[in-house]
């Protein structure tokens, strides 16, 4: 579409010629037309530009898939969401659309009175509107999602390779008593209450043992 786009250029020129010859020939109003020659050509700029935007923000996102572990289905649903919450489809979100937009995602935002102080808001807005325009772009909202989904895909790891260190020579499960041996017994308690049995390749559960694979990464679904 953006070389569709660029392609127009040359239309726009012919146009341009046109009026500047309506110009010499001191033709300055033209009743068969609402649009002006300045006019067409700062939208063929907007359109021109918003063309390199997406195209930009798709190959940011092509290289999130690729090279971040952020699944398709995670930018597929940011996307998604982002336009629920752009109502007038300006490609841009006020700062209340953004933060309806991140309690939907699964943020924990605390709820303020208007004109009370939000500080856990605020930092990530010095992420996303540091020069608080009081919008956020598509490309802005995306880059910050990818930006914390590949900060949770690095905890999981993080965490899957402490709980990997918990287990006797690295097995893929962890069992009761490691955990009560490592961890406080409030910590254990968590875990042997949420993690679950750890079937071997052949579908058997074997006794005492948790699957801390699936518990770690079940934590950072969102």
């Amino acid at each position: 579409k953006h070389q569709e786009i660029r392609a127009m250029r040359s239309q726009l020129k012919k146009i341009e010629d046109l009026g500047a010859a309506m110009e010499e020939a001191l033709i300055l109003d033209n009743k068969y037309t609402e649009h002006s020659t300045v006019g067409l050509a700062q939208q063929w700029d907007q359109l021109d530009q918003l063309g390199m935007r997406m195209q930009h923000n798709l190959e940011q996102q092509i290289q999130a898939r690729n090279t971040t572990g952020v699944t398709e289905e995670a930018l597929k649903e940011f996307s998604m969401m982002f336009k629920h919450f752009d109502k007038d489809k300006s490609g841009r979100l006020n700062h209340q659309e953004f933060k309806s937009c991140l309690r939907s995602l699964g943020y924990d935002l605390p709820m303020v009175e208007e004109g009370e102080p939000d500080p856990e808001f605020e930092s990530i807005l010095d992420t996303v509107d540091p020069n608080r325009d009081g919008h956020v772009s598509l490309q802005e909202y995306m880059a910050f999602m990818i930006s914390r989904e590949t900060e949770n895909v690095k905890s999981s790891e993080e965490i899957e390779s402490a709980f990997r260190a918990l287990s006797s020579e690295g097995k893929p499960y962890v069992t009761k008593e490691e955990l009560y041996q490592n961890l406080t017994r409030e910590q254990a308690d968590y875990c042997i209450s949420h993690m679950k049995p750890y079937m071997d390749g052949k579908g058997r559960e074997l006794p005492s043992a948790y699957d801390y694979i699936e518990f770690t990464r079940s934590l950072f679904v969102n």
